[in-house]
């Protein structure tokens, strides 16, 4: 009998938000995941800080916007569509577990989707935990600086 090998791990982020303006800055994360061996615990950690800087991204500024008459993408060039830049990503820290996997002979699993998977989760907790009372558990991804400063002031509105 097969036994499928899959990873697991989780992570923090701790957030200002800026009452003014609605910028959030990621100040601080964390991750614990468990991918097995690692063969190559450097590349492993270089994995997993850019599956959270895609997190970070997924959370806070990514958004593809349609026009809603005629379906064309208005996001569609990197002038248009945000993604994050070095200073948008805390030094975060990563910590890896050595539990080798029982279902090949290398005791490895995967790694590609623990830093990207969890990320936004504890980006989007950290922020709602931020507005607590204020509005903050309806707020939806992306959360960028217009989105935050709106829900900071009790006011809703459709993006495209």
């Amino acid at each position: 009998k097969r036994i499928p090998a899959y990873p697991c791990g989780t992570a923090i982020c701790e957030v200002e938000v800026d009452a003014e303006t609605g910028h959030v800055d990621v100040v601080g994360s964390a991750s614990v995941d468990d991918v097995g061996r690692a063969l190559n615990p450097m590349l492993v950690e270089g994995q997993l800080q850019g599956g959270i800087a895609m997190g970070i991204g997924q959370a806070l500024m990514e958004r593809a916007a349609y026009d809603p008459a005629s379906g064309q993408l208005l996001t569609g060039s990197l002038m248009d569509y945000a993604m994050p830049r070095a200073d948008d990503i805390p030094a975060g820290r990563v910590e890896l577990r050595d539990i080798a996997a029982l279902s090949n002979p290398l005791g490895v699993k995967g790694a590609a989707e623990c830093g990207s998977t969890p990320g936004p989760a504890a980006v989007m907790n950290a922020v709602a935990h931020a507005l607590q009372g204020r509005g903050g558990q309806e707020l939806n991804m992306p959360a960028t600086a217009e989105s935050v400063w709106r829900t900071l002031r009790g006011e809703t509105k459709s993006m495209p």
